[in-house]
Formats: C-alpha cells, structure tokens, sequence
C-alpha cells in the first residue's frame, strides 16, 4: 500500500513540474513587466493607443522617429516569445484599451525550438484574448517572422510558422498578416546584412524603414 501511494505521489509532483518551471519562466519577465506597468500607470502609454508588443524587435523600435504623427507605446520585454505576451496580455495590453495592437514574436520561439504549430497556436490563443477582452480594438497587426544571418539555419521553419499564422489571419477580418520576410530578403533569397547589426540578428535603421513603411498604411 506504502509502496502505490509513493507511486502516485511521484506522478502528481512529476505532472506539476512542468507547471513550476513555466511559472518560473514567466517570473523572469516580472521586472519588465512592472516597468511596462508604470508606464500605462503615469499615462505615457495612454490609452487608446496603437499598443506594440512582443520580443526585441518590438523593444528597440524607435516608434516615436518612425510614426510621430501617431499614439503609440512600446510594450516590447527583449527576449520573449508568443507564448509571454499571451500570459501577460491582462498586465501589458488589456489596460491601454489600444485602438490597434502591433505583435512581432516567434523568432525566439523557434529558436527554442518550439514547432511552427505551436507559435501559431501561441497567437490564436493572443487573438481570442482581443476577442474577448478589447470588442473595440479595431485590428491586430502580426509582424511575420524576419529573416536574419544569425537563424537563417531555421528559414524554412520560420517560413512553415509564417504561413500557418499568415493562413489564421485571413480567417479573420480584425486580424492582418504584414509580409517583412520578401522585403529583407536580397536576390538570392538570402537575408540582408545591411539590415541587421553585427549579431546578425537584430535590426539596422535601415531594417526599421522596411517595416514602417509596410505598416504605416495599416495603422491609418
């Protein structure tokens, strides 16, 4: 009898593991997060605004250089994946109301070898939380996976997870897919390096003027 009981015992701490860890993954984030919260609690993410959200991409856009003219605040934490942004969404996104909400993430997604199934799924789940919780929110914007030197060993992955979730936006008409993976491409097919920093990873001012000017006429 000891002996069933200690057996069921291993089970249920094995079952809830997974559960601690993701919690302590997501713990990481928390200084970031209440940063983001005491920018929508002074006001300088003011409400209404067109929210951007997501990995670092997100994080080290210069939105106000590149949509002045427009309400914008950046919520991006360096780093993150769909996955953060879908269990923060009450804390960084839901509370600025936002007109439009701007999402790049997925990169380090499949860089943690996570499968294109699971980032689409990751922001239907993002989606649903709009639905739900922001009836006003006019769109969301998906930002498709970039192409980079750093990760073009993942290229065709990167490019399964951008159709699964280019597909998932034609389903709905409150949701748009924004192409910036043709654009930064040369004529080979392969990634620009003048786009990207010396990591090979991240993005230029040149990679920047790319996507303002593919999303400047979604955001009007």
């Amino acid at each position: 009898m000891k002996a069933f009981v200690c057996s069921i015992i291993i089970v249920l701490v094995s079952n809830l593991s997974p559960a601690m860890a993701d919690d302590a993954d997501f713990a990481k984030w928390e200084k970031d997060i209440v940063a983001i919260e005491a920018k929508i609690k002074s006001g300088e993410s003011a409400q209404g605004s067109i929210v951007f959200v997501g990995s670092s991409s997100i994080r080290m856009w210069k939105l106000n250089d590149s949509f002045p003219d427009l309400k914008t605040c950046n919520h991006g934490f360096g780093g993150s994946q769909m996955e953060d942004s879908v269990h923060f969404f009450e804390r960084i996104v839901a509370p600025v109301k936002p007109s439009i909400i701007v999402v790049y993430a997925g990169d380090n997604d499949i860089s943690k070898k996570k499968s294109p199934e699971t980032v689409a799924s990751d922001f239907a789940l993002f989606c649903a939380k709009v639905k739900e919780q922001l009836p006003n929110c006019h769109k969301v914007v998906y930002v498709s996976i970039k192409p980079s030197v750093k990760r073009w060993a993942l290229a065709h992955t990167i490019m399964s997870a951008n159709k699964l979730i280019e597909t998932q936006c034609e389903k709905d008409e409150r949701v748009q897919y924004l192409d910036v993976w043709t654009p930064m491409l040369d004529a080979n097919g392969e990634p620009r390096p003048e786009l990207l920093l010396k990591d090979g990873l991240h993005m230029t001012a040149d990679g920047y003027k790319i996507w303002n000017d593919a999303l400047k006429p979604r955001l009007r």
